[in-house]
Parts: structure tokens; C-alpha cells; sequence
């Protein structure tokens, strides 16, 4: 599997792909020693993390510039994402938070690595300040509900949510109904026929 597998899912250019291809080989170096994605997943990082990050392009507003990611780990999907924009949005800026000291230094490395537009946070998200972003994403961090009280303190009031979900979707939007006010619209993963990626805007309290 190859770099190929992100442009199945988004047209990019040749040196987004060089970008991302830096990400690739700094994640196989750094999991060996710190974990940051299950060693099983790497061999098939290409479509599991890269291209199943990449797709969430497609949804973005289009002047939507300030980006706040929860639980970067690995930076997926931000690092991806922050990749892709330099070119097709310039003006697009990513924040990362990662409360792991050595997550975040490994964040911190892709980023110079190919000079891209991202800062990492390192707290705990209950601890930041409302961010005022424009787009919300979070990639296997918590339950649909947790995510919803994140987005209620970090975005902006037109700001969006882009939540990548596997399986349980439906069930933890049952869930999360019961707090919040809210309708989903729900995009099929091009990469997972069992995920989606569930957009949100409007959020109140039940």
C-alpha cells in the first residue's frame, strides 16, 4: 500500500504527497518506541489513518480557516488535513491538543518536518480556554455525547463538527440525543464501509 491510496479519496498534488509520505515514515520510526498507533495498523496506514483522514477535506466550509483537533495522537486527521490545505487553503491554520508530552513532541516533529501550518497545544482539553474554531474533528477519542460538550466550549457559533465513527454511529447518536439537540448529517467512509463521518452544526442542550 501506497501514498496512492490518499489521492483514491482526494485529488492532491504530487508534493502534498511528499508531505504526507514525511508523516508516514516518522510514524513507523516513533511507534516503535511510544505506540502511537497499534502495530498492526501501520502496515496498512495508508488507508487506515492517512486516506481515512483525508477524506474529511471534502466537507469542509469553504471559508472555514481555524481548526481545532482533539486528541491528536498520531495527527490524524489534523496533520493530514494540515497538509492538504497549504495548498488548496492557505489560510487555514490547525491546533492540535495533546496532553501526551511524547505524542506531542512527535506532533511537533511532523509538523517541522514539512513546515506545516499547525501548533500543538499540550493540555487537557477540560483545561483550555474556549478556541473559537470554525471546524471541530476528533478521531477515536470518546463517546459522541463527550465530544458534543467539547464542541459546545470550542466552536465558533457557525462553526461545524467532522467526527469519523465506526460501526456503533447510530447508537451513539441514540446516545448523545438524549443530551443534545442536534441533526447529523451522516457521510458514508470511503475507506471503511462500516464508518461514517458524521457532520454536525447546530448543537443545544436538551
Amino acid at each position: 500500500m501506497s501514498s496512492s491510496a490518499v489521492s483514491r479519496v482526494v485529488d492532491v498534488s504530487r508534493e502534498t504527497l511528499e508531505r504526507l509520505e514525511r508523516h508516514h515514515a516518522l510514524l513507523a520510526h516513533w511507534n516503535a518506541r511510544i505506540n502511537l498507533v497499534s502495530r498492526n495498523s501501520v502496515a496498512d496506514g495508508w488507508t487506515r489513518h492517512f486516506a481515512d483522514s483525508a477524506q474529511l477535506w471534502r466537507f469542509r466550509p469553504a471559508k472555514a480557516a481555524a481548526w481545532l483537533d482533539l486528541g491528536s495522537g498520531a495527527g490524524f486527521p489534523a496533520l493530514v488535513l494540515a497538509a492538504i490545505a497549504i495548498e488548496e487553503a492557505p489560510t487555514a491554520h490547525f491546533r492540535l491538543v495533546e496532553s501526551d508530552q511524547r505524542k506531542a513532541a512527535f506532533l511537533r516533529a511532523v509538523i517541522q518536518a514539512s513546515d506545516l501550518p499547525a501548533t500543538v497545544l499540550d493540555a487537557r482539553i477540560e483545561s483550555l480556554p474556549p478556541q473559537g474554531c470554525d471546524i471541530l474533528t476528533a478521531r477515536a477519542l470518546a463517546p459522541l455525547d463527550t465530544l458534543l460538550g467539547h464542541a459546545e466550549k470550542h466552536r465558533s457559533p457557525e462553526g461545524i463538527c467532522l467526527f469519523p465513527k465506526g460501526e456503533t454511529v447510530h447508537n451513539e447518536i441514540a446516545e448523545a440525543r438524549r443530551n443534545w439537540r442536534f441533526d447529523p448529517v451522516i457521510h458514508p467512509s470511503l475507506t471503511d464501509p462500516k464508518a461514517a463521518i458524521v457532520e454536525i452544526g447546530a448543537l443545544h442542550r436538551a
